[in-house]
């Protein structure tokens, strides 16, 4: 089902170039970082500078995932958007991750794996972050055609549990569970069960 303005906005994307789509992505970390230097980030700068990192590394995976959905449902077709958009995830996740272990921890490993094996959120976290690794490293066309497209295909699938873990670990790290945390596991809920859907009716007779 394509909508009615699908053509024009198909016409308008393509002539995006890929660069621009990863200055876009890359302007909110420069916000942050911007904000970590001139005191906007409030009274604990490195929690919100590893928060931030870590909202928009959910952000990015969540918006790679509605790609597929977007096109069948709509017709808007942002597939040449799809790897930048899951490599700006890993991008935000690492730095998330370096935050964490370099600013917040300062490289303490004792007290690194102390919060890994009590703190089941950062374990959860940490999970997501590794499924991520191979798809990141992967990504090339390279790497496609080294590997052949049914195993470069079933190891992408990956993306999914990895964007259920990240969920539930943003959804974890408050003591509360926020508005804003709802919305995004919702739309991972709801992405996956269109991508199950669509798989049981693919595979019926």
């Amino acid at each position: 089902m394509a909508l009615s303005f699908a053509p024009k906005a198909n016409a308008a994307l393509r002539a995006v170039p890929i660069p621009l789509v990863w200055l876009f992505g890359l302007l909110p970390a420069l916000w942050l970082l911007v904000g970590l230097f001139t005191g906007r980030l409030g009274a604990d700068p490195l929690k919100a500078l590893e928060h931030g990192f870590g909202l928009h590394a959910l952000q990015f995976l969540i918006a790679s995932l509605a790609v597929t959905p977007l096109l069948r449902f709509s017709g808007v077709n942002l597939m040449r958007w799809r790897r930048a958009l899951g490599l700006l995830c890993f991008t935000y996740g690492l730095l998330h991750l370096f935050v964490w272990l370099s600013l917040d921890l300062q490289f303490r490993w004792g007290e690194i794996g102390r919060d890994l094996t009590k703190r089941p959120y950062i374990m959860i976290g940490m999970t997501a972050f590794v499924l991520l690794l191979p798809l990141a490293v992967t990504s090339s066309d390279r790497a496609l055609r080294a590997m052949g497209p049914l195993r470069w295909r079933r190891l992408h699938l990956l993306t999914w549990p990895a964007a259920v873990l990240a969920a539930l670990h943003f959804l974890m790290v408050g003591k509360v569970w926020e508005a804003e945390a709802l919305i995004y596991a919702g739309c991972i809920a709801l992405l996956s069960a269109l991508r199950l859907f669509r798989g049981m009716r693919l595979r019926s007779p």
